[in-house]
């Protein structure tokens, strides 16, 4: 009989004890006999603003020290029917961004040659791109959820075609999204022209400002998104500048006006009956949040992308 990895009771060990690793799960070298895992990539020479992101994977661990193993909202048990562990972190190359693209790139490839679903603790957002490059390679294209403050749509930055700023223009080019399934999420703020959201609107996508999620459940947006994606595989990308900075002030680009944490709970929430094939949390930047509440909603919020994965509740 399977024994499933279970993270260390806060009975067994205080919580401010034990491994540092995510919910104080097993650790392991590699997705070999794993459903999901997490794994961190602890970058941020992709960022425009505010440094810092590269610490992001280790506080989001720290933080997740006391999330326990059943879902009390939704009855998710996942570690009663999955085997998930945290494989560690990406080795980037700290000093050369485009290679860093390729390392990840090659290690995602790894993880989904085993079958594992990846849940990535960011980071900057230009991971995105090669994550989705290994799961086209994997799944072909797929449906894209991305929750943000910013587009992320640029196509260059600084004369630069690799940068935060740049995922999904880089993955729409290399045809790892399918366009009628793309869901930009509570994108908000100033910008340069209307193209700046557009652009994505003219590729098919749907794009939803923060201003039409003010004051109301994203309960049923998230039952359209559902139906729109069908069966489709799909990847969900959730930046924490997409919450409104009361909420999540620990990151480098934040943006007045955005998401609470209850509207975040039900986009990752009425994610539940799609095949996630994987999901990342970036843009957590410590330094900017001494309390460190903004990494403490981002290790929930992987939590609950746990939670959805297929199999995670049966």
């Amino acid at each position: 009989m399977t024994r499933f990895n279970q993270p260390l009771g806060g009975n067994d060990m205080p919580r401010f004890g034990g491994p540092a690793t995510m919910m104080r799960l097993p650790a392991a070298e590699n997705a070999a006999g794993l459903d999901a895992c997490f794994v961190g990539i602890p970058m941020d020479i992709g960022t425009s603003n505010r440094p810092g992101t590269r610490l992001g994977p280790r506080q989001i661990r720290d933080e997740s020290r006391m999330l326990r193993p059943y879902n009390m909202a939704t009855g998710a048990a996942p570690f009663e029917h999955m085997q998930v562990a945290d494989i560690g972190d990406v080795p980037i190359n700290t000093f050369d961004l485009k290679k860093s693209v390729e390392i990840i790139a090659e290690h995602y490839r790894g993880i989904l040659g085993h079958g594992a679903v990846p849940l990535t603790l960011g980071g900057d957002h230009t991971l995105s791109w090669p994550i989705l490059r290994a799961i086209k390679e994997r799944h072909g294209p797929v449906a894209l959820i991305h929750v943000d403050a910013h587009a992320d749509i640029n196509d260059e930055m600084f004369g630069e075609k690799v940068a935060h700023g740049c995922p999904f223009r880089r993955a729409w080019e290399e045809d790892c999204l399918l366009n009628d399934k793309v869901f930009q999420i509570g994108l908000r703020g100033t910008g340069y022209s209307p193209d700046d959201f557009d652009w994505g609107r003219d590729k098919g996508w749907t794009v939803v400002q923060a201003e039409d999620c003010w004051y109301k459940s994203l309960a049923p947006l998230m039952a359209e998104v559902r139906d729109r994606i069908g069966d489709a595989p799909v990847y969900l990308s959730f930046d924490i500048d997409s919450l409104d900075p009361a909420f999540a002030p620990g990151t480098g680009t934040v943006e007045p006006g955005g998401l609470s944490t209850w509207q975040a709970l039900e986009i990752v929430r009425g994610c539940a009956g799609l095949t996630l094939v994987g999901g990342d949390l970036v843009e957590v930047s410590p330094p900017y949040d001494p309390s460190g509440n903004t990494a403490l909603i981002g290790a929930n919020l992987l939590y609950e992308m746990l939670c959805v994965l297929p199999g995670a509740a049966r």
